[in-house]
């Protein structure tokens, strides 16, 4: 791991945002782990911009290499994750453009609080993610999940099938958390001809994707309604635990309920108490707490469930989306705009 010295934390200077004029160029740290294998599509991606071609100085450093000193060159800064310790030796930062939408591991005390600006890569995975989720819903409904497991047995068994099985078309979909991701999820809801139900803090008019849309006082309606409630919330304050005992009680008999936000999100004892007594037919989950999913967890043997190792937001276009976000902020800093930036963090909202 990574090792800064401690020090009293400089102040910071004082610059404006965005001079189109400069003639130094924007030195921009770029720092993920080796392992998402995205940072040479993501500067492949901003080398075809013009403005990011001409503009931009790189530093690219994997984060167990960081030092103070890299730290602090740094005007602008993309990374996955921001480690507490490098904020006292970032004294020239004034943006930084996570390579996520959770950051909620990011956002210390410290970062809140200071006037860097923080943007982060939501809508990156809303294609991927949709995918993996109808993929499960799909797999569930028609139970591939049962054929999967018959065949590693070489078993032969039609018996109660017909019992099992379902179709989408015609079913309510809840969708709990109406953003990048959620609007992805309800636009292939209605595409399979799904009744759609929506929830999120801001009600407005529902959009094309939804036909009921409705805020989260009212999250035990929808899942009464709903034969299939999919989470796509980020974690907050909030929303912590926001599914529990008496959220799946809720929940119809036959519903299934599929996670692909954060573990945390749902009381996960509860939800092994809901699959062994039958409060609900099943559950699609892509992430836990904790993870990694404990060996001994009874979700790993359950035939009711189906698990995927948190990778429902993995793609081969990722550094491309990222970098197609960050290009359009490089434009809006430059210019001094940052109105015109996307995907900017409500500080006091977390996401």
């Amino acid at each position: 791991m990574f090792s800064l010295p401690q020090k009293e934390s400089p102040a910071r200077e004082p610059k404006p945002i965005g001079v189109t004029t400069r003639s130094d160029r924007l030195r921009v740290l770029l720092t993920c782990s080796p392992r998402w294998r995205i940072h040479e599509q993501f500067l492949q991606r901003c080398q075809q911009d013009d403005l990011a071609r001409e503009q931009v100085e790189w530093i690219v450093v994997s984060p167990d290499e960081m030092r103070a000193e890299v730290l602090e060159q740094a005007e602008v800064m993309v990374c996955g994750h921001f480690v507490r310790e490098w904020f006292m030796h970032c004294r020239r930062l004034r943006w930084i453009q996570f390579l996520g939408a959770g950051i909620e591991g990011s956002l210390s005390e410290e970062l809140l609080a200071s006037d860097i600006i923080l943007t982060n890569a939501s809508g990156v995975h809303a294609i991927p993610i949709a995918e993996h989720v109808f993929g499960m819903m799909l797999c569930f409904a028609r139970g591939l999940h049962r054929c999967v497991r018959q065949q590693i047995r070489a078993e032969w068994n039609r018996d109660g099938f017909g019992e099992q099985v379902r179709e989408l078309h015609g079913a309510t979909l809840g969708v709990v958390g109406l953003g990048a991701i959620g609007e992805a999820v309800a636009q292939r809801g209605k595409a399979f001809g799904m009744r759609v139900l929506a929830m999120r803090r801001r009600v407005q008019q529902p959009p094309d994707c939804a036909d009921v849309l409705l805020p989260p006082e009212r999250l035990h309606d929808l899942l009464r309604e709903s034969d299939c409630v999919v989470l796509c919330v980020p974690l907050t304050s909030e929303t912590r635990g926001m599914v529990g005992e008496p959220e799946l009680r809720q929940m119809r008999r036959d519903a299934i309920l599929i996670n692909i936000s954060r573990g945390q999100v749902v009381d996960q004892s509860a939800l092994i108490r809901a699959l062994q007594e039958g409060w609900i037919a099943g559950a699609c989950l892509d992430v836990f707490d904790p993870e990694p999913l404990p060996a001994d967890s009874p979700l790993w043997t359950m035939s009711s469930v189906i698990i995927s190792p948190h990778v429902s937001g993995v793609t081969p276009h990722y550094g491309a989306r990222a970098a197609e976000i960050f290009v359009t902020n490089l434009h809006a800093y430059l210019d001094g705009d940052v109105g015109a930036m996307v995907n900017v963090v409500d500080k006091q909202a977390g996401y």
